[in-house]
């Protein structure tokens, strides 16, 4: 706490993940989206740009933006400072101030104190005052959780909270702690204990707005793209006329209806990911310079109290549909006793060394990774690209390891 069509896909044969450009759905021109009593109506944004009085009258209108990724600089995007000014600076282009800022998490790429400072300092110019944050899977990588103690204060749990605005009750969930081998995102029983009683009392007129980094929705489950236990968590609030799921961790702009919850996920600052089963995996998509701004930016909610309206408008950095195809080689093994780590994946995924060897893990991934034994037997620290981790097994057996920020990705030894 604290301190915003449909394109013909190429198959993905022969591309790694870098080199694969499609679109993703629901981006570029954006699109305004108005809640009435569990049914969704649509605009497009530059439609509702072009005529004032079409536009959404709210009781207040608050900004959600999401993955900054502050410290990233690969090729997808060298200078996400930049990128994030330019959105920070349309918001404060808005002709009314955006009563509230909502983060949807990964805020940094690696977690380190100098990051978040950074992002302090950007956000500093915004002249929204009141800001909320819940934090992305980069943001509690580190040991030392920088997160928890910048942002924490008053929560309960991991992070979680519950404030009121203007009649709109806000609740800000985590579930990125605890990430298991092969599994997706996870709140847990003490945060859904807590959500149940949390909104016991309130009214059921009262609109709702809850907050998460990955999506409380199946997007993709291949991918981790989903909350294992979120129908739980939306079982509470089936009795609300009213509930909004904001969510990120994707980089697109994804939407669905389901009774009387509308579920969006918002773009990123930093950089585009593909759209979900596109390429090979997700992570960071290479686009050409001039596409970039298309595929980046906020999104802005106006909210009006006493009616179960609420219009979601996304607005992207800039408009463009060009993309640039441009493929990207396939790392290779280095020796017989390494592991590559590339395209969200190990390489090879199964390995055979006898006791007593080094095995090595090498980052060629343009995002952070790690290693860790399911068993808890070796966990390595945060590996950026090109950063490595050796283990040496002592004795026979199969060791079973995950990345705990991405824990699709799965792996094994066999020691002889």
């Amino acid at each position: 706490m604290g301190d915003e069509k449909n394109f013909d896909l190429k198959s993905a044969d022969g591309l790694s993940r870098r080199g694969f450009l499609e679109c993703m759905a629901w981006v570029g021109t954006g699109a305004v989206w108005m809640m009435s009593g569990g049914v969704l109506r649509s605009q497009p944004l530059s439609d509702f740009l072009k005529h004032p009085a079409k536009k959404v009258e709210s009781d207040f209108t608050f900004v959600q933006i999401s993955d900054t990724h502050i410290g990233f600089s690969k090729d997808a995007n060298k200078d996400v400072i930049s990128t994030l000014n330019e959105s920070l600076a349309k918001i404060n282009a808005f002709a009314n101030t955006p009563d509230l800022l909502l983060h949807t998490g990964d805020l940094t790429h690696l977690a380190k104190p100098e990051q978040f400072d950074t992002l302090k300092q950007l956000l500093g110019s915004l002249k929204i005052k009141d800001q909320f944050f819940v934090p992305g899977e980069h943001d509690v990588a580190a040991e030392n959780n920088e997160f928890k103690n910048r942002y924490g204060a008053g929560s309960i749990g991991d992070g979680w909270y519950s404030f009121d605005h203007k009649g709109v009750h806000f609740i800000g969930l985590v579930n990125v702690m605890n990430l298991k081998a092969g599994g997706l995102g996870s709140l847990g029983a003490p945060q859904l204990e807590w959500l149940e009683k949390d909104v016991k009392h309130i009214k059921t007129s009262t609109p709702i707005v809850l907050f998460a980094h990955i999506p409380l929705w199946s997007v993709y489950p291949q991918w981790g793209w989903g909350t294992e236990d979120s129908a739980t968590a939306l079982g509470y609030l089936k009795r609300f006329g009213s509930v909004t799921v904001l969510n990120g961790h994707i980089h697109q702009v994804m939407q669905k209806v389901e009774g009387n919850v509308t579920f969006h996920t918002a773009m990123s600052t930093a950089f585009p990911q593909p759209k979900p089963g596109a390429a090979p995996s997700p992570g960071p998509m290479k686009v050409a310079d001039t596409v970039l701004r298309s595929l980046l930016g906020i999104t802005s909610i106006h909210a009006m109290t006493g009616m179960h309206e609420i219009a979601i408008i996304d607005k992207p950095l800039q408009t463009t549909a060009d993309l640039t195809n441009e493929a990207h080689p396939n790392s290779d093994v280095a020796s017989a006793n390494s592991i590559t780590i590339d395209n969200f994946k190990f390489n090879p995924e199964s390995k055979r060394i006898a006791s007593g060897t080094t095995i090595r893990w090498t980052n060629k991934d343009d995002i952070p990774h790690t290693v860790v034994a399911n068993d808890g037997n070796f966990k390595s620290p945060l590996l950026d690209t090109d950063q490595s981790y050796d283990f040496t097994p002592q004795k026979p057996g199969t060791i079973s390891y995950f990345c705990s920020l991405h824990p699709k990705m799965t792996g094994e030894l066999v020691v002889m």
